[in-house]
This record gives C-alpha cells, structure tokens and sequence, in this order.
C-alpha cells in the first residue's frame, strides 16, 4: 500500500478525483435547489374552503378563501383551516425537497459541506 494513500494511487490524483466530484455534486445540487425553489405546493383544508399555495421557499405565494368559510360568529375555525393549509403545503414542499435532494447525495446529510 502506497504510503499514506491507496493502492497504485498517488495521493494528489486521488485528492484531485475527489475534489473534481464533490464540484460535480455541488454543481448539482445547487441546479436542483434551483429547480425546487422554482416548485409551488398547494393544500387545502376544510374540504377545500381554505386552499394555500407555497413555492420552494417555503414563502406563502397564494391563499385562497372560499366565502362559505368565513363565518364571523367563528374565526378562529377559519384561522385553524388557514393555519392548516399552510401548514400542509409547507410540509409538502419540505418533504419533496428532502426527497430530491436525498436523490442527489444518496440520503447522507451534507449539511453545511455545500
């Protein structure tokens, strides 16, 4: 075995081999988050009296409200249906970005390294 190294492999091709695909991964990954920013979620609530939608961003970007619900002797049911489709498509879109991106880096966490 080569000192310090593998075998039959100098150390600095090895370095430069993975250096040249960690690039490539981050290259990807940043093309992917990209694309998934890019991305709008939607979820309703309430049998689909309250409907939000979310970009990748996790960035509310619509939120519609049908008028049957809007009852002013029950708000806070219209602001649990608010909440919950929010949340929801949050949920979504989080869900759908561990997933892709898990695609890429074969579910390690890379946290922070790109």
């Amino acid at each position: 075995m080569a000192r310090g190294g593998f075998p039959g492999m100098g150390m600095g091709g090895n370095m430069q081999q993975l250096a040249r695909q960690a690039q490539k991964l981050q290259q990807q990954m940043t093309k992917m988050q990209e694309e998934l920013d890019a991305r709008e979620y939607e979820a309703a609530a309430g049998g689909g009296v309250v409907t939000a939608k979310v970009n990748g961003k996790k960035e509310l970007v619509a939120l519609t409200i049908k008028p049957e619900a809007v009852d002013p002797d029950d708000v806070e049911m219209l602001q649990d249906l608010v909440l919950a489709a929010v949340n929801e498509a949050l949920r979504t879109a989080t869900e759908t970005t561990e997933r892709e991106m898990g695609k890429l880096t074969g579910g390690m966490n890379l946290g922070g390294l790109f």
